[in-house]
């Protein structure tokens, strides 16, 4: 059953990915021992996000056995009781496109801080990552009166249309 805000609270989704720096990426290795860790991201849109990595970081060699992946998203300087958060199921693999990944990313850097083509494989010591996302949801946080929720929980969001 779908909820009568399950559009409406779609507006989240593209807000929280332009806001946030930073999202928690969730992967396990081949026996499924699980690993999360922070990157900077860019989204190209609400549906494809991109990140840099080493393909030797504990994540990245995760991501090499098992691209499935969760994503959580939200300001860790909010205050207790005004949280916010997205959580997403994705896929994830070295992007098909690098160059549109340098360029988003570029896009949320500082001056003086951009990624160029020599920081990235086969020269470099980075590579590309894309996200591919599935399903979105966001937090619903406890005694929000609109769910008659007590405890904080989630619900998935589509876009309207």
């Amino acid at each position: 059953m779908t909820h009568p805000l399950q559009a409406a609270m779609w507006e989240a989704v593209p807000r929280l990915l332009a806001e946030s720096r930073y999202l928690v990426l969730a992967t396990a290795d081949g026996q499924g021992r699980p690993w999360a860790t922070p990157v900077f991201f860019a989204a190209f849109d609400e549906n494809r996000l991109f990140w840099v990595s080493s393909p030797d970081s504990r994540h990245s060699r995760n991501l090499a056995e098992r691209s499935e992946v969760a994503v959580t998203v939200f300001d860790s300087h909010a205050p207790v009781g005004r949280a916010e958060a997205l959580y997403l199921e994705a896929t994830a693999s070295p992007a098909d496109d690098p160059a549109a990944a340098v360029a988003a990313l570029n896009a949320r850097l500082p001056k003086g801080k951009e990624l160029a083509g020599g920081d990235l494989a086969p020269s470099g010591a980075l590579v590309a990552y894309r996200a591919d996302v599935r399903a979105h949801f966001v937090l619903i946080r406890g005694g929000d009166a609109r769910f008659d929720n007590v405890t904080d929980t989630r619900l998935r969001v589509t876009r309207a249309g």
